[in-house]
């Protein structure tokens, strides 16, 4: 464990307490306890048993609790967090190639006729 100036900048270390942790993200210890439960989040115990979260893991909390709030049930909402969590590390992998556009303007397909592949660029061929 590193020296406690280190640990102010870190995202990931256990500094919260549930209780304190519930505050934070306006949810009950309860509500933690089921996100720990459906593996949302998977909070450090300390050598009491007591569960200690991460401001990381107090965001992932928080979203989780906006998106109950707008009627999305739990257990749906931890799927989609942990998806998007997954998402946003692996994201950078699949950047657009240069000189395309991500959103097209034109909504019309290209035909046969207009379109820019010829035959020589097939496999095989």
């Amino acid at each position: 464990m590193g020296q406690p100036d280190d640990m102010f900048g870190d995202e990931n270390y256990p500094a919260y307490t549930m209780g304190r942790a519930a505050e934070i993200i306006g949810a009950t210890p309860d509500f933690l306890r089921k996100l720990d439960e459906l593996k949302l989040i998977n909070p450090l115990r300390s050598s009491g048993g007591h569960r200690r979260y991460s401001r990381y893991q107090l965001r992932l909390a928080a979203r989780a609790r906006e998106m109950v709030d707008q009627g999305t049930a739990v257990e749906a909402a931890c799927r989609i967090i942990i998806l998007e969590d997954r998402w946003s590390i692996r994201a950078p992998l699949w950047k657009p190639r240069a000189g395309s556009s991500s959103s097209r303007t034109n909504s019309k397909k290209p035909s046969a006729r207009t379109s820019s592949a010829q035959p020589t660029d097939l496999p095989g061929r």
